[in-house]
């Protein structure tokens, strides 16, 4: 019961620390779904947070699916390159 009041109140169980992003690793949009703010007497509105939230992490979502996939684009570019180059220096050696 506690638990549920705490979630629908928008406060975190005090013995979890706080999610946090590690230095050099990038924000995860489960991060700043479950991030959680300590609600004041006249703090901000808990409904409005958690909806801006997920548009937050939704946004992230699409900004890291599109990053993953240039750099697969990326990788496989290079390797063809890297074979035509090759290819090309094997032509020139036997001229």
């Amino acid at each position: 019961m506690r638990n549920l009041i705490r979630r629908l109140s928008g406060r975190r169980d005090e013995s979890q620390p706080p999610i946090q992003a590690t230095r050099g690793q990038p924000l995860r949009p489960w991060q700043i779904r479950e991030r959680c703010f300590n609600v004041r007497r006249r703090g901000l509105d808990p409904v409005e947070i958690r909806t801006f939230l997920h548009q937050v992490a939704d946004e992230l979502t699409v900004a890291q699916t599109a990053l993953r996939a240039v750099q697969e684009e990326n990788v496989r570019i290079k390797n063809a390159l890297r074979s035509w180059q090759s290819a090309q220096s094997a032509n020139h050696r036997y001229r």
